[in-house]
């Protein structure tokens, strides 16, 4: 962007001395063949013409600051110049150029009644103000020339304009994009953090009621906290490497992984798979992790020590997940670990791939929560 914008300021810059340049040589050598034909009543440049020349490209070297006043000058000197008998040809640069750049700066209006009056002074000038007066041959040139060039500036005006459009619109969903990132980062962050910080909270609560009586259990709760600690360690960076273009990524939690979740967890959880189990999208596979996660911390926060059921059911078009506990733990829950937004961010992650997920107490006692997620039919996702 900031090389397209160095060369457009450049050609802005440069285009003034060409058409200067282009004018006063091109004028010059067209008044050899001009001057010397005596029907054509064209008269050599003097210092006049000269700057008559030079009147149109420092107009256009100032036309985006005063648009219609480059405008206004350029056709003015034009037509004196042709007023003055001076030789046709090069001098027409200026004005097109200068139509062409008040239809593209927004100046529509302005320009087709400077293209009219111009039409308008050709006419006049070759019907009543030259030897040999020219008829609608020659009226009908000027016309086609004078639209042509206002089309193209039109058409150009346009395709800009959409090409504008579609920058804002990409600008503008890359910012929605990097916004939604940001907050499943969020998600993911607390899913993260809660989970483990329950976990490491409760470890500890029993580490320090068992060191005295009976150390070694004391040692297996540390050792809990300890692989804890490093996971969500790990975790978050994998999850904050995004922010860094060559950090490292580490592998996103998924269903693979539930294993490893349910040791770390401490409860007494008995998983069930139903279905043939089988690669998911990646969106379904975090999220259907997350869901377990945030669902045995609920447990660990309020019901720690109750018995837990986990079946994940492989659907032909939906993955089921469904995590109960009987409420009937021992221990108390540990205080202190506040409330937070877990169910409505499971909720929330079921709902953006197409679920639905629902949770509240069962009638024998304990808590629920069932979920399910959308899944491609395993021969959609076979090469066709």
């Amino acid at each position: 962007m900031r090389n397209r914008s160095r060369w457009h300021h450049l050609a802005q810059c440069v285009l003034p001395l060409t058409v200067a340049v282009a004018q006063t040589l091109g004028s010059r050598g067209a008044e050899y063949g001009q001057v010397s034909v005596e029907r054509l009543g064209r008269v050599p440049l003097d210092w006049r013409g000269y700057a008559l020349l030079l009147v149109g490209p420092l107009a256009l070297a100032v036309r985006r600051r005063f648009p219609i006043g480059a405008l206004l000058a350029t056709l003015a000197a034009t037509w004196v110049y042709l007023l003055l008998d001076f030789a046709y040809g090069p001098v027409f640069i200026s004005p097109a150029v200068v139509l062409f750049s008040a239809i593209v700066s927004g100046h529509r209006l302005a320009a087709w009644l400077a293209g009219g009056a111009t039409f308008l002074f050709f006419v006049a000038y070759a019907t009543w103000l030259i030897p040999e007066p020219q008829g609608w041959f020659h009226h009908t040139a000027v016309a086609a020339f004078l639209l042509l060039t206002l089309t193209v500036a039109e058409f150009y005006r346009a395709r800009r304009g959409r090409l504008i459009e579609r920058e804002r619109v990409a600008a503008e969903e890359s910012r929605r994009q990097a916004s939604e990132e940001r907050l499943s980062m969020a998600q993911e962050l607390h899913d993260v953090l809660a989970h483990n910080i329950s976990l490491i909270h409760v470890q500890a609560s029993t580490a320090l009621h068992l060191i005295d009586d009976h150390p070694e259990q004391a040692r297996t709760a540390l050792a809990t906290i300890k692989q804890a600690s490093k996971d969500v360690l790990t975790e978050m960076r994998g999850v904050l490497s995004v922010l860094r273009d060559d950090a490292p990524r580490s592998p996103t939690a998924g269903m693979d992984r539930l294993d490893e979740l349910v040791e770390r967890s401490g409860l007494r959880v008995n998983v069930t798979i139903d279905g043939d189990v089988r690669a998911v999208p990646p969106g379904v596979n975090r999220a259907g992790y997350r869901i377990v996660q945030e669902s045995l911390t609920n447990i660990t926060r309020h019901a720690p020590g109750s018995r837990v059921a986990l079946r994940i059911s492989y659907g032909r078009r939906e993955l089921a997940v469904l995590v109960e506990d009987d409420g009937a733990g021992a221990a108390k829950a540990v205080p202190g670990l506040g409330g937070g937004n877990g169910i409505p961010g499971m909720r929330e992650r079921a709902a953006a791939l197409g679920g639905s997920l629902s949770a509240g107490p069962r009638a024998e006692g304990g808590f629920r929560v069932s979920a399910t997620l959308p899944l491609p039919a395993p021969s959609d996702e076979e090469p066709k």
